[in-house]
């Protein structure tokens, strides 16, 4: 008889509500320590307008098996790549609204491992993305590789609502499609029997924006099903039921800047002052025939590069003076740092060099996306999600993030928004176990056994 303790179920569906995004992390470690997620090859349906996908830079990989030291050293825009080097996340799907484009489009395979020279975790990844915080290596670099499937999946909000005399056929024919590919999904899940509880929100949903599905197409549900407009309904249902296998347990994660983001570094400095970052922080990428001869000196450049200007903001804390401004102005592209701390010392007579060296690291290839969305848009998004998770399977855990406080997600939105989804989530999938941990002021030791692979 084998000792693999048998895998568990949750009676009811658990969501956790974090601030800051990389604190989830602990919370599935937790489910798999209990064995409701296995220790490996979890998949994670990840809704954010940030891939959250970067690196810790120095952090060393063996980092990864001693959990206390990892969540001390994980910040918001790099919980996952950790989680996949440790053999836990093998496959993630990107799913990110139209105005954040920060890695192509498509799947995308690659290797992240153990780099034998640093000893720190690397990609293979030949994607700006990457290249541009310097973390690709060869794959002959890599030790203890493990591989991670990728799929970069855009998501358009359903258009608005029209009144018409179809309306109500649309709503019933809509209603009997979802119906259908639910009961579809179910079957082939071997499960007996499928509930299919709908919110009123998606009896009026439209195709979706920048497709080309007539009205009539949208009202027998033939577009629904053969349309295949990158960012629609159909396109996300489709790529996501290819990377999901039904019967496999899975994470749905969402950030609730999804719907609604800020980039919060431009409250913080002029129009001027970034158009500096971007000209000091600006990454030159390879020709995209490049061969590894040239991505190694791409990323031997840009680390180059980064640990200057990181060098030159941390003299500046301690003197930003005339003579060592000079000294750093004079270090080939870097002249118009002179003209940068003039500005924002004419604002603030001491800046905050290590948030301005922060921002700069936004002002890459591609900058932080910044889209408020109006209430209607965050509305026509919630719809789209209620509409393409549907047909997909269960998740077995959810993890969300409000992302308010450092505010990418507008704090005057962020209560709506968050209830708005929880509603479709109830609607969806019945009673959860709703955990609002960011409420929680006291730090609380979770019993978090991450099982190292």
């Amino acid at each position: 008889m084998s000792s693999v303790p048998l895998k568990r179920f949750y009676k009811e569906l658990p969501v956790w509500i974090v601030e800051d995004h990389h604190d989830v992390v602990c919370h599935i470690y937790r489910a798999i320590a209990s064995r409701h997620l296995p220790s490996k090859n979890i998949k994670m349906v990840h809704l954010d307008s940030h891939p959250d996908l970067l690196i810790p830079v120095n952090m060393s990989a063996d980092t990864v098996f001693d959990k206390e030291k990892l969540f001390s050293e994980l910040s918001i825009e790099n919980w996952i790549m950790p989680m996949v080097y440790a053999g836990h996340v093998s496959g993630v799907a990107w799913l990110h609204p139209y105005w954040a484009q920060q890695i192509r489009e498509g799947e995308h395979r690659m290797a992240v491992g153990r780099d034998s020279s640093t000893t720190t975790i690397r990609v293979t990844s030949t994607d700006n993305y990457f290249l541009s915080d310097g973390l690709y290596v060869c794959e002959k670099q890599l030790e203890n590789s493990k591989p991670l499937r990728l799929n970069v999946v855009k998501v358009n909000p359903v258009k608005p609502g029209h009144l018409s005399l179809t309306e109500k056929k649309t709503k019933e024919d809509t209603k009997r499609w979802l119906a259908k590919r639910r009961r579809t999904e179910c079957d082939k899940a071997g499960e007996a029997s499928c509930s299919e509880p709908l919110s009123t929100a998606s009896n009026t949903l439209q195709p979706a924006e920048g497709s080309n599905i007539k009205e009539e197409q949208w009202s027998n549900g033939t577009g629904l099903g053969d349309d295949e407009d990158e960012g629609s309904t159909s396109y996300v249902v489709k790529r996501i039921s290819a990377f999901l296998i039904e019967t496999e347990p899975y994470i749905l994660d969402i950030d609730l800047d999804f719907f609604s983001c800020k980039n919060p570094f431009k409250e913080l400095y002029t129009q001027e002052e970034f158009a500096i970052l971007k000209e000091l922080y600006n990454f030159t990428a390879p020709s995209p025939d490049a061969d590894e001869e040239e991505l190694d000196e791409c990323v031997d450049r840009r680390v180059h590069q980064l640990e200057d200007l990181e060098a030159a903001f941390a003299d500046l804390l301690e003197d930003d003076g005339e003579e060592m401004v000079t000294r750093w102005a004079s270090n080939p592209g870097m002249a118009s740092l002179a003209q940068l701390v003039f500005s924002l010392k004419s604002r603030n007579p001491c800046p905050d060099y290590e948030m301005v060296h922060q921002a700069g690291l936004t002002c890459d290839s591609v900058e932080l996306p910044h889209h408020i969305s109006t209430d209607e848009e965050i509305d026509r998004l919630i719809s789209a999600v209620q509409l393409f998770l549907t047909p997909l399977p269960k998740p077995t855990l959810i993890t969300m993030s409000r992302s308010s406080l450092d505010e990418y997600c507008p704090v005057e939105q962020v209560d709506s928004v968050q209830s708005r989804v929880l509603a479709v989530l109830e609607a969806l999938y019945g009673p959860l176990d709703l955990h609002k941990d960011y409420e929680n002021n006291s730090t609380e030791t979770l019993d978090c056994q991450p099982q190292a692979s």
